[in-house]
């Protein structure tokens, strides 16, 4: 079966209002994450560090630079992600569904292609 990531994309409102309830999110997504285990789809869950603790690697130039968070143009912020195992894209979609957010935040569906084949190959579901 293909694997997807999950991708939780924040804003800073997104993120603030998450964090208000910071006991309930993580009361919410441990059971999803249980929900995951259930059904045979659970691969790994993890969440990020704040952004403002984190550097960005700028390769725009001739040698790499480096730049401390947070990112000042950025709009939505990967705070962390599900990798689930399911049959279709459309599986993966429902579970992105259920996946616990704060109101204003985004999940990204994407397909994690398997060794056997580059992102690019065609080989899609």
């Amino acid at each position: 079966m293909p694997q997807y990531m999950l991708i939780m994309r924040g804003t800073d409102e997104s993120n603030a209002a998450m964090m208000a309830n910071i006991d309930e999110m993580m009361a919410t997504s441990r059971q999803f994450i249980e929900d995951l285990v259930k059904a045979g789809v659970y691969v790994a869950a993890e969440g990020l560090d704040d952004p403002s603790l984190g550097v960005v690697v700028d390769f725009g130039g001739e040698t790499p630079v480096v730049t401390d968070g947070p990112y000042g143009e950025t709009k939505e912020l990967f705070g962390g992600f599900f990798l689930i195992d399911v049959a279709s894209k459309e599986e993966a979609v429902e579970w992105a569904k259920r996946v616990p957010a704060a109101r204003g935040a985004k999940v990204e569906v994407r397909r994690v292609p398997g060794g056997d084949e580059t992102p690019d190959s065609g080989g899609r579901n």
